[in-house]
């Protein structure tokens, strides 16, 4: 099967790429956030961006650019973190780590399935559906041999099905996309508001420098020390709405400019089987979070996005946007991910071993 022809934009200057980019990302941004879609401002520059991959675009926006966004992210989830969500969290401590075994279950079990019946190898699909930060399961999975280029297409596919899934799923709850707390809060130029300012963008700094050796560290470490800052009242944390707006679209450009054409046409005879994967995924997940939701009488939009599989980055992003419970999808995403770096080796080798069939006995 051949990949279809498109019109290539390798041709075009660099800076003609980047203006193009820029300006139809922005406006796909505005646009969808102006029809209250959920994360319309993460989700317009991603498809835009995936266009411009898979149309032969060689920009790429700089790893530095992505976590400084990411740390925007941890930054906007740590203003709504208060020891009232801390001690609501503390409660439910055993339904967030029964709900992380169940999602990194159902993803072994999906990976099982590609192995079977797409002709995916063992270790490849393993850690292409493991539910975790994929620039670090795309780093182990090429330490352990698996092919490190099927396995980023994986992830980030699920990723873009897990953004579009979950805007489709809060608009059909009724849950329109809105400015956050943090994002309408009017900025005043006094002393504690530049200062609070001030600090918020040092947090942000601090994910950049420091946390590159956590998986998303560029993000949860603004996040634990911002919340750490705001909880004991020393700093409150304030971003501008355009600072959040150019955060979120920087991360959906990182993301979808990884589809380029090369890797599409490399995975695309197995594109259609990794897309029913990850929507199945996305469907067991979504069925573990209604009963959850049903016995614990809990909001079924902030489970669903709590045990959705997606980034971390991108959940937070609809969580906010939606007035969702942060705190829950925040701890729950946040857990699964460290289960995922803490056990991903394990299920990889657990799923080649269940997928060499046994020899025939006589």
């Amino acid at each position: 099967m051949s990949l279809p022809r498109t019109v290539s934009l390798s041709a075009l200057p660099v800076v003609l790429q980047w203006v193009l980019l820029v300006i139809l990302a922005g406006a796909a941004g505005q646009g969808l956030r102006h029809a209250d879609v959920p994360a319309g401002q993460f989700l317009g520059p991603m498809l835009v961006a995936i266009a411009f991959g898979a149309s032969g675009a060689t920009i790429r926006v700089p790893k530095l650019l992505f976590k400084l966004g990411q740390g925007c992210v941890g930054a906007l989830i740590a203003h709504s973190i208060s020891l009232a969500v801390l001690l609501s969290l503390a409660q439910t401590w055993q339904m967030m780590l029964l709900a992380t075994l169940l999602t990194v279950s159902l993803s072994a079990l999906v990976g099982l399935g590609l192995v079977r019946f797409a002709g995916l190898s063992a270790s490849t699909a393993a850690w292409g559906t493991a539910p975790g930060a994929a620039s670090a399961i795309v780093g182990m999975a090429e330490e352990q041999g698996a092919d490190a280029r099927v396995v980023a297409t994986m992830q980030y596919v699920r990723v873009v099905c897990v953004v579009v899934v979950g805007a489709m799923v809060s608009r059909l709850l009724g849950v329109e996309g809105g400015a956050s707390e943090v994002q309408a809060a009017p900025f005043a130029f006094d002393l504690s508001s530049i200062f609070n300012l001030l600090a918020s963008l040092a947090v942000i700094a601090s994910g950049a420098l420091l946390g590159a050796r956590l998986p998303a560290g560029a993000l949860l470490l603004p996040l634990f020390l911002g919340g750490l800052l705001q909880v004991t009242g020393l700093v409150q944390i304030h971003l501008p709405a355009t600072l959040l707006a150019v955060a979120y679209g920087v991360i959906g450009c990182y993301v979808g400019l990884r589809f380029d054409r090369p890797t599409l046409r490399y995975v695309w005879g197995r594109l259609p089987a990794m897309v029913l994967g990850a929507l199945l995924l996305i469907l067991l997940c979504a069925a573990s979070a209604w009963v959850i939701a049903h016995w614990l009488g809990m909001d079924f939009l902030s489970v669903y996005l709590a045990t959705s599989p997606g980034g971390l980055d991108a959940m937070a992003i609809i969580a906010v946007d939606t007035q969702s419970d942060v705190g829950l999808v925040l701890a729950m995403q946040t857990l699964r991910l460290l289960g995922v770096v803490l056990t991903g080796a394990f299920f990889a080798r657990l799923i080649m071993r269940l997928s060499v069939p046994r020899p025939a006995v006589d």
